[in-house]
């Protein structure tokens, strides 16, 4: 019985979906909450130092699974090798 863990239900900070989680186990992002940014993010998506006074206000905000997914989804596709398109140099010569 001491093995289980409480499971809590909470927001998920991209979609907003409610979901259930397991506080110790779920993955999280630091948000801080004046900007609604990562600490040190910029609005035009650039990082810098964060000061201390963001990185002392921040707080941590639980992450779907399904969030999770679209994200290494999206990783996965942009780290691919671009695709090749043949090109009347790449065709052999029909005569």
């Amino acid at each position: 019985m001491a093995d289980e863990q409480i499971t809590t239900i909470g927001r998920c900070y991209v979609c907003k979906r409610t979901f259930g989680f397991v506080p110790a186990s779920v993955t999280t992002v630091t948000i801080d909450p004046e900007t609604g940014l990562l600490p040190g993010m910029t609005v035009l998506a650039t990082f810098r130092e964060p000061t201390p006074e963001a990185t002392a206000r921040s707080v941590q905000e639980p992450v779907c699974p399904g969030c999770l997914d679209k994200a290494k989804q999206f990783l996965d596709l942009t780290r691919s090798p671009a695709p090749s398109f043949e090109t009347w140099h790449n065709n052999p010569d029909p005569g």
